[in-house]
């Protein structure tokens, strides 16, 4: 636990604030909420905070700090950052846990318009697309496949890293601004597109990318092979107890579904990653929180195949070595002729990546090469009238940047309704 004084008194208070300017994706006021906190008046320092961000509770708790705002702190180029997620987080459980619901404050700022946007997801992007509308006067429905809200916020990070309490208090305060819900509706099965354009003034499609991406490698149809985002989404987990478990990625997913197999009992949990460490895109506390339950890493090597008849008895590796070559803004790791061996293993997980859902190529909207739909500058996808963001979009995969994706299109949504 921080001394929340000295931390705040730590914080230099820039002019040029680069903690908010350069680090941070939503651009929060940062040094203007610590003096705040400073002061013990924690709901103006929400207040401050709730101007640009309507996550500021959940990405107190799990935004990659050290690679956003803290790394771009002045008190880290020559000592340790100010600890600004931890704020963050203090501010979000000294307001809206104390049950004070903050965004009453917006209802006297509201103008009703007769505009009204479909949702199409209640994720990250989502959530924040339709709290910037509603406190613009726009009647907003989330349309959301499960019967929650949060989506990767629930089911995509383990509740040892993000307690789901956190989630629920964000989603309820969001709720207050009028915001309607139909649940149990999915794009293609009960909602269509063309429908949702007969009655709504915009649609924002926000439904994410969460299937597992595969390596294209012989083995990967044997029984005992997973995809990461899976397993973390639907919780379908074969019995580890005793086993030895493969994870291969070296990003967040790899580190949470990791640490949740140990958790369930896997006798040993190895990740391998083709990268350095230095190279994953993990934040540097997972990694580090992974290495202290016990998660093996095996690092510049290269998974080719998988090996078994039916299912999975062990993946065959090759070392890497990393190469800088022209035009690539980093080196890249190339595979070491016969340098291969096999690990015995009784299940793979694939953490590589994400692909978009199948019911996305139906949709009639151009997508780019990886599946994403293609959207300009404001957000609009091939069709004027329909918006996309977050990961569909091929934002980049942080919830910072899903939902910075979600204020920009709630921005250029509103410019749209009053052209």
């Amino acid at each position: 636990m921080i001394d929340i004084l000295n931390e705040c008194n730590y914080c230099l208070n820039c002019k040029l604030k680069p903690c908010s300017n350069k680090g941070c994706p939503l651009n929060n006021d940062i040094p203007t909420f610590i003096k705040y906190v400073k002061d013990e008046n924690y709901e103006q320092a929400y207040k401050i905070l709730s101007n640009t961000t309507v996550l500021s509770g959940v990405c107190g708790k799990i935004c990659p700090h050290t690679k956003q705002c803290q790394g771009s702190c002045v008190r880290g180029i020559k000592g340790k950052p100010v600890q600004i997620g931890e704020l963050e987080a203090l501010v979000f459980e000294k307001t809206v846990k104390d049950e004070k619901a903050l965004y009453n404050c917006y209802k006297d700022e509201i103008k009703e318009t007769n505009k009204k946007v479909a949702i199409i997801g209640g994720g990250p992007a989502g959530l924040t697309c339709a709290a910037f509308l509603a406190r613009n006067g726009v009647k907003v429905t989330i349309y959301e496949k499960y019967n929650y809200l949060g989506g990767l916020l629930i089911h995509g990070i383990p509740e040892f890293r993000l307690p789901k309490d956190i989630v629920e208090l964000t989603v309820s305060n969001i709720l207050k601004l009028g915001i309607k819900v139909e649940y149990n509706k999915e794009l293609g099965k009960n909602i269509f597109l063309n429908v949702l354009e007969n009655n709504y003034d915009a649609i924002f499609l926000s439904y994410g990318a969460n299937n597992s991406s595969k390596m294209k490698i012989p083995g990967e149809e044997l029984d005992g092979v997973y995809g990461g985002n899976e397993l973390l989404e639907y919780k379908l987990h074969p019995d580890y107890k005793g086993k030895k478990v493969v994870v291969i990625g070296g990003g967040n997913v790899a580190m949470d579904v990791s640490r949740t197999i140990k958790r369930l009992g896997a006798k040993e949990v190895t990740i391998v990653y083709r990268r350095d460490r230095k190279q994953m895109p993990a934040e540097e506390k997972e990694i580090e929180d992974a290495i202290s339950e016990g998660i093996n890493f095996l690092l510049k090597s290269n998974v080719v195949k998988i090996n078994g008849l039916k299912k999975v008895e062990s993946i065959e590796i090759i070392k890497t070595e990393l190469i800088k070559k022209e035009g690539e803004s980093r080196e890249v790791p190339v595979n070491i002729e016969n340098s291969n061996n096999v690990l015995d293993t009784d299940f793979v997980v694939m953490a590589v990546g994400s692909e978009v859902s199948k019911i996305t190529y139906d949709l009639g909207l151009d997508l780019n090469e990886w599946g994403n739909v293609i959207i300009n500058d404001k957000c609009q996808t091939s069709n004027p009238k329909i918006f996309a963001g977050g990961d569909l979009a091929g934002i980049k995969a942080t919830v910072a940047f899903a939902s910075k994706s979600g204020k920009e299109a709630a921005n250029n949504i509103i410019q749209f309704l009053c052209s």
